[in-house]
């Protein structure tokens, strides 16, 4: 495994995903801390305030995983959020979808947004491993 992570964020509506996620982030011991929201507006107002990011978190974190798919803000709304931070912001931290959505046009949507990772759900250690060896 590459370097520790400080902070990574799972948001996610499904409790049993997010659960198992997670369980399978500490296994793998990728990160100090590991925050799961059920909702991407709660995700965001905390991660990043009010709508310019002007009142971060104590600190921003390394990796996102966002579910596309979620009542209320959906991941695509959660990107668009995102995307218009000041870059200063964005550089640190990577964005990563973790979707059961393999849809054409939901790949496309995605690819939009520059630098966001998009994986297949279950993440898996063999997908975690990758995406740290690209991104850290």
């Amino acid at each position: 495994m590459t370097k520790k992570l400080r902070n990574v964020v799972l948001v996610d509506d499904n409790e049993t995903t997010s659960f198992l996620n997670n369980r399978l982030l500490n296994r793998l011991e990728v990160a100090e801390q590991i925050h799961t929201f059920s909702k991407a507006e709660q995700a965001y107002q905390e991660l990043w305030g009010g709508p310019n990011g002007e009142q971060p978190a104590a600190e921003a974190p390394d990796l996102v995983f966002v579910d596309l798919k979620m009542p209320g803000m959906d991941g695509f709304e959660f990107l668009k959020l995102f995307s218009s931070l000041p870059e200063s912001v964005r550089e640190k931290t990577v964005m990563a979808v973790l979707t059961t959505s393999m849809h054409a046009a939901d790949t496309a949507r995605v690819a939009q947004y520059e630098g966001v990772e998009y994986l297949a759900k279950p993440l898996t250690e063999e997908k975690m491993e990758k995406l740290l060896k690209k991104r850290f």
